[in-house]
């Protein structure tokens, strides 16, 4: 009899630990990545009474509290910075002892040091980009890049024009773009377009006084330019070359290319010449450098790669965030705070980029909500409160049962 005493007080204490559990769950559930838990019972070693046939249970043991790693929904935000991981992986964060933690909530915006932080404070991990587009071997804080652009020299144009082959001799066609020096100052370049002939035309580059650009164009450069009884181009043979000399303070000379002919000695198809019988009339134009410019904003991909997004339309990759995968999730050790740290159970963490192996991809403008089913949860305390009251009426019982035979005596 005593020992049903004791069967009944192990069922009440695992069952008031498993309300805990569930009263932690619910409590939590709208904690972003949030990983629910769930109990699991075992029974206590039996005794055995001569035989196997006649073994006693002495109650049940808590075995284990199980978190359950299937991921949340995914909410929309309106922060850029808001990462989700939609599938397997967890982000990286450093404490400022360096020490390695991860977490499931993306909630992340950039401290006024320009560093990537979670909302503890502490630095989310990845990978550097440099000017190259390379990856960083090692991991690093991710961090804002240079509030502003380097300028980009114009080393190469391309105009998409047709010259009318019915033009007369003397007839010109203009057309102007704006290109950049090393300091990235603008420089309107003028193209006047002269028939000498059928089928003829001489190309002059020119650059108009009252820009105050301090560019000139070296030489005569006037580039003739023919085309056969087709309208295609048959001279220049090659792309030609027009270089300015520049008296405000940038690299002079300044060597810029006039796309015309492809790897293959063709015309280029997007910014090609043609003589056809038509008004003239350009189509495209377009060149590769640009000013200066600053940081208005940052971007996230699916990738998890950061771009950093300029006034001069320029877009510069500078990060690539990094996730950690474990053999064992279960076996992670809760830090608090959504962190946590490894441990022998769960492995060494085999860290890597978004969508790389077994890792899943980001969700910008996202975060993972607590995978916490309400109706679950109820149900769960519905039976543990049930489980409870039946343990304690193992216990009254036996009391009763007990002073029964303590009055046998009178």
């Amino acid at each position: 009899m005593i020992g049903s005493l004791y069967a009944g007080i192990s069922g009440l204490k695992v069952n008031t630990k498993a309300m805990s559990v569930i009263g932690d769950n619910i409590a939590n559930v709208n904690t972003t990545g949030f990983k629910t838990s769930k109990v699991s019972f075992a029974n206590i070693f039996s005794a055995s009474l001569g035989s196997t046939e006649n073994q006693i249970g002495r109650g049940v043991s808590l075995a284990g509290v199980n978190p359950v790693w299937d991921s949340g929904s995914l909410e929309n935000t309106t922060s850029i910075t808001d990462l989700a991981v939609n599938g397997k992986g967890l982000f990286i964060v450093n404490d400022d002892s360096g020490r390695e933690l991860y977490t499931r909530a993306g909630k992340f915006d950039f401290d006024r040091y320009g560093n990537l932080v979670s909302q503890d404070g502490l630095n989310v991990q990845g990978y550097s980009i440099d000017v190259n587009g390379d990856l960083a071997p090692a991991l690093s804080d991710i961090a804002l890049p240079s509030a502003n652009s380097i300028p980009l020299a114009t080393n190469e144009f391309l105009m998409g024009i047709n010259l009318d082959s019915t033009a007369e001799v003397g007839d010109e066609y203009t057309n102007s773009l704006t290109v950049y020096d090393s300091l990235g100052n603008a420089i309107p370049l003028t193209m006047t377009f002269e028939n000498t002939g059928p089928g003829a035309w001489t190309a002059t580059p020119s650059i108009p006084i009252s820009a105050g650009s301090g560019a000139t164009i070296d030489g005569a450069a006037n580039i003739p330019v023919t085309f056969d009884g087709n309208g295609n181009l048959t001279a220049p043979l090659a792309d030609s070359v027009i270089q300015l000399t520049l008296t405000n303070g940038a690299t002079s000379t300044q060597d810029i290319n006039w796309d015309l002919y492809d790897d293959a000695a063709t015309p280029v198809t997007n910014g090609d010449l043609t003589g056809y019988s038509g008004a003239s009339a350009t189509s495209s134009q377009t060149q590769n450098g640009y000013a200066s410019g600053s940081l208005q904003g940052v971007s996230v991909d699916e990738d998890g790669v950061f771009t950093g997004l300029y006034s001069n339309g320029t877009m510069t990759p500078f990060a690539q965030i990094a996730l950690a995968d474990f053999a064992s999730y279960s076996g992670l050790a809760k830090m608090g705070s959504n962190l946590y740290s490894a441990s022998v159970n769960s492995g060494q963490a085999t860290i890597g980029m978004p969508g790389s192996g077994s890792l899943g991809s980001v969700s910008p403008s996202s975060l993972e909500m607590s995978n916490v089913d309400l109706s679950d949860e109820f149900v769960q305390m519905i039976t543990t409160q049930r489980a409870f009251q039946a343990n304690s009426k193992v216990i009254t019982t036996s009391d009763e049962i007990l002073a029964e035979l303590i009055n046998i005596k009178r």
